[in-house]
């Protein structure tokens, strides 16, 4: 099982990026899709998370700027991201937790991680 994420790059404050992330392999189910980010010296966080089924949730900081989505046809998900900050200035990072085929267990896998730098 591999993620594969995309679409970082170097954005104007106020602007917007979309990151899209693609799961492929030998997928039974994927439950929750998420999205994470690193800035340099601090540690990895939650950014939104988006179930199967339900709401989505999101980091305080980027409600009502940050959209979470998801096609379970396709198994993607992605980030849409709007009046970007200097300090969303981070390494994105998209995880699934998934359930092979042919096993029982669900576990967690992230993908690569995608640079989003806002400066002017």
């Amino acid at each position: 099982v591999q993620l594969q994420a995309s679409g970082g790059g170097l954005v104007q404050p106020g602007g917007s990026l979309r990151l899209s992330c693609a799961a492929s392999g030998s997928i039974f189910s994927i439950n929750a899709m998420n999205w994470y980010r690193q800035a340099p010296g601090k540690q990895r966080e939650l950014v939104a998370s988006i179930p199967t089924g339900g709401s989505a949730n999101y980091q305080d900081s980027v409600k009502g700027r940050f959209t979470i989505s998801r096609d379970n046809a396709k198994n993607t998900v992605s980030l849409q991201m709007n009046s970007l900050k200097p300090e969303d200035t981070a390494v994105y990072y998209c995880s699934a937790v998934i359930k092979r085929l042919g096993s029982t267990m669900w576990a967690n896998y992230w993908g690569q991680g995608t640079q989003v730098t806002v400066s002017s």
